[in-house]
């Protein structure tokens, strides 16, 4: 039955709040499309992503309007194309028919220009790796991730010795666009093969043909919600969160699932993330401050981060049995404006947001990092993080912005949902002989689990 009040709440938390659907995704399937002639892959993976995805933003633009739920971004991933370019070699052939079909569909991103070498290289592999830098610099649409580690695994540390050199690569390649495309290439340790939130979205290869998975965000509304609650005990605090997260959630798979009906194809996930924009009043680190710090970054925000992220989930698992991806809450520094100001005040630095990593989703999320940063001191940052993903068996991961010919304390700005930040300082030792032995860490005992 339909309850006049909650309806009214929830147009208050689109008019005020800034709750919106962040990414509608749609997961296609390109096992089908492996030939050894690449031209001919390239056709198919044309074909069947016009095909399946030509409708996806004209269904997306009707939804927000019968509706009234703002929908940020139409997205598609695909299967990692290391996979389907391991037949024909010339990955780079993949990355522009995947720009093509992106722009034609109209959509903001696509993603899956991947690599899943957790256990070491397949055939493929390292030849996508090394193309990232000219993949991201040829095209605006395309975004990448490679898997270097997992709790199953270890730790790859070959790739992440290499992963450090790309990273800075990639920096380079575009640097005359603010060096934007080490903003669209991630590392993860534990990858999800569901995600919908760029740039880390891969179709995994044990999911359906063709999904829509849906990404949905509210940090206003729960700050909003919280800032009514003063004097709340910690429980309650936590009590409002889940009851939040809940409504955020029944929107999120609402939208879903009319939009998998509408496309014929079935409904996923909904990844529930708390994801911020560089907009006032939409931000994760304010609703740590509601909660009661005076600045995001000081002593306790671990604590808080991690209340608010076990909250998140266990409202979102309440109002949907299709909860997946990330889910919980992201702390992308350039993407928040209260991250930004605490980055700017020295409160926040990159060993906190290490800390905080460990009790959230995602990980070290744009954060623009000198541009003259050795690669081998990347590979230890990356590293550091897959460390923390494998011994939690949690997804974390790393996706910072070498600044190239810009000094710590100036800052870095790509204009949109991707925003601006300042480059943050890091430790100027070494690390470089631990990266160069190269090798895999072993997995943690947490791994023998069967």
């Amino acid at each position: 039955m339909l309850n006049t009040k909650d309806i009214m709440e929830t147009i208050n938390m689109i008019q005020e709040e800034n709750l919106d659907i962040r990414t509608i995704t749609m997961g296609i399937s390109l096992l089908d499309c492996i030939d050894p002639d690449p031209e001919a892959a390239c056709r198919k993976i044309y074909n069947k992503i016009m095909r399946k995805a030509g409708k996806l933003v004209q269904v997306g633009e009707e939804i927000e309007k019968e509706y009234g739920v703002p929908i940020i971004n139409k997205r598609i991933s695909v299967t990692p194309i290391s996979i389907i370019s391991a037949a024909s070699g010339n990955p780079i052939k993949y990355a522009h028919v995947l720009e093509q079909a992106a722009v034609d569909c109209g959509v903001n991103f696509i993603g899956g220009y991947s690599a899943l070498v957790q256990k070491g290289f397949a055939p493929g592999d390292e030849e996508l790796i090394r193309s990232i830098p000219q993949a991201l610099a040829e095209t605006n649409h395309v975004c990448s991730s490679v898997n270097i580690g997992s709790t199953k695994a270890g730790i790859n540390l070959d790739a992440c010795k290499l992963m450090g050199q790309v990273v800075l690569d990639t920096a380079k390649a575009t640097q005359h666009n603010n060096c934007i495309g080490a903003a669209k290439l991630v590392v993860f340790c534990n990858a999800p093969e569901d995600n919908p939130f760029m740039a880390g979205a891969f179709h995994g290869v044990g999911e359906a043909d063709c999904i829509i998975n849906v990404g949905v965000s509210g940090p206003g509304v729960v700050r909003a919600a919280l800032a009514k609650a003063k004097g709340a005990s910690i429980a309650e605090v936590a009590d409002i969160i889940k009851k939040t997260a809940f409504k955020i959630t029944r929107m999120g798979q609402l939208v879903g699932t009319v939009a998998g009906k509408r496309l014929g194809v079935p409904f996923g996930i909904v990844d529930l993330s708390l994801a911020p924009t560089p907009a006032v009043g939409d931000s994760v680190a304010h609703i740590l401050e509601e909660i009661g710090l005076e600045q995001c970054g000081t002593h306790g925000t671990t604590a808080a981060l991690a209340l608010l992220n076990d909250a998140v989930k266990k409202g979102g698992v309440m109002a949907s049995s299709r909860v997946g991806g990330l889910s919980g809450a992201f702390i992308p520094v350039t993407e928040d404006a209260g991250m930004i100001d605490a980055a700017r005040s020295g409160a926040l630095r990159l060993e906190k947001l290490e800390a905080m990593t460990a009790v959230c989703s995602v990980g070290l999320d744009m954060i623009v990092i000198p541009g003259d940063t050795p690669a081998t001191t990347i590979s230890a940052i990356i590293a550091d993080e897959a460390a923390i993903g494998m011994v939690n068996s949690k997804t974390t991961a790393v996706r910072v912005i070498p600044a190239i010919g810009v000094a710590a304390g100036e800052e870095l700005d790509f204009g949109g949902l991707l925003g601006y930040g300042p480059v943050m300082e890091i430790n100027p030792k070494s690390a470089a002989d631990f990266i160069n032995r190269g090798g895999q860490i072993p997995a943690p005992m947490q791994s023998l689990k069967n």
